[in-house]
């Protein structure tokens, strides 16, 4: 199966300045185009699921090859 991942950069709401990359991995059904459409939506749900957390930055790519499923 092939996938794209939604890649967020996220930090703390109480420390701005600690970051991190999160990858969220979805089943490949029409490519980096499709993941920026639907990107919105998963953020938000993403975002719902984690208040301490902020979604500063995001971008659809594909998974490296040590990251793939």
């Amino acid at each position: 199966m092939n996938v794209v991942d939604l890649v967020l950069t996220i930090c703390l709401v109480s420390n701005p300045s600690s970051c991190r990359e999160e990858r969220l991995h979805f089943e490949d059904r029409g490519g980096v185009l499709n993941c920026m459409f639907l990107a919105p939506a998963e953020i938000a749900k993403w975002s719902g699921q984690h208040p301490k957390q902020k979604v500063v930055r995001w971008k659809c790519d594909y998974p490296t090859n040590e990251r793939s499923l």
